[in-house]
């Protein structure tokens, strides 16, 4: 009976464990992007984190007295991109059964169901458009898991990753 509400108890906190790693991971991996000031050196970069008058009022500022900054013709940079990481470690030592011990469970999922679309008219100034967009999605897993053990060791030390990218939007881009 004993090693029974043991297992169940295991069983109870692992479960919790996953769900807060799911539910938190994502606010924890951006944290770093809200409080990082950024120097921007063309618009493409600018404009992944901010709107165009943003980016526009960002260079007059700080290239007034750069001739080679160029403030004709259009511009425009757009993304859509989706990255997550998870890298794991688990190391157990046991001078007993070690069952169920040390395994690393990593679930990620990511689905893009918008669309990408991005027009241009150059109003007839011969200065030309610029555009570029993307979307773009990544996922790393990388897990390392390590038991000894001086007794049983059934299902131990696994690692088990299972992502998952779904883009059904559609990425248009028009020039005139």
């Amino acid at each position: 009976m004993y090693k029974y509400n043991n297992t169940k108890n295991a069983a109870v906190i692992l479960a919790a464990a996953i769900a807060t790693a799911i539910v938190m991971g994502p606010i924890i991996n951006n944290i770093g992007e809200v409080l990082a000031k950024q120097k921007y050196d063309d618009w493409d970069d600018c404009r992944d984190d901010h709107s165009k008058n943003w980016c526009k009022k960002y260079f007059k500022h700080h290239h007034d007295n750069d001739d080679d900054y160029d403030d004709d013709g259009n511009r425009a940079s757009q993304g859509i991109g989706q990255s997550q990481s998870s890298s794991q470690n688990s190391q157990v030592v046991s001078g007993g059964d070690s069952i169920g011990s040390g395994n690393n469970f990593s679930f990620q999922n990511q689905v893009n169901t918008g669309n990408n679309a991005l027009a241009q008219d150059d109003d007839d100034d011969d200065d030309g458009n610029r555009a570029s967009q993307g979307i773009g999605q990544s996922q790393s897993s990388s897990q390392n898991s390590q038991v000894v053990s001086g007794g049983d060791s059934i299902g131990s030390g696994n690692n088990f990753s299972f992502q998952n990218q779904v883009n059904t939007g559609n990425n248009a881009l028009a020039q005139q």
